[in-house]
């Protein structure tokens, strides 16, 4: 058994597949509106969007809760974390620095929270 992909939810599939095809550099198919993916060179994961009319963004910290987020390991974390902002993406916290590992959590442009993890 291997993990084919993850799902997230969103109102607008090609919209929100464009924004993390350009944040990881992944290609973008996006020939349905209600589904998208975004495939990865050399994997076999990717992950896809599907429309949900209903859909109400996680408050994070505090209010409606996540039900999962990502986290992405990057080289530079202050250059990664402008890079997503440029793409459509917010900060939602202050640089938090724990041992071996500094983040940031942002919200993708539907308000899916992820994190932007630099090791140390």
């Amino acid at each position: 058994m291997s993990l084919r992909s993850v799902v997230i939810d969103c109102p607008d599939p090609p919209a929100l597949a464009s924004f993390y095809a350009q944040l990881l550099d992944g290609r973008l198919h996006a020939t349905d509106p209600q589904w998208c993916e975004v495939h990865f060179d050399g994997l076999k994961f990717k992950l896809s969007f599907q429309q949900v009319g209903s859909y109400q963004p996680p408050e994070w910290p505090d209010g409606s809760p996540q039900q999962s987020h990502l986290d992405f390991t990057v080289s530079d974390l202050r250059a990664a974390s402008l890079r997503a902002v440029a793409l459509g993406a917010s900060v939602l916290g202050q640089q938090v620095e724990e041992p071996g590992c500094s983040f940031i959590v942002h919200a993708d442009p539907s308000g899916h929270p992820f994190c932007l993890c630099e090791e140390t």
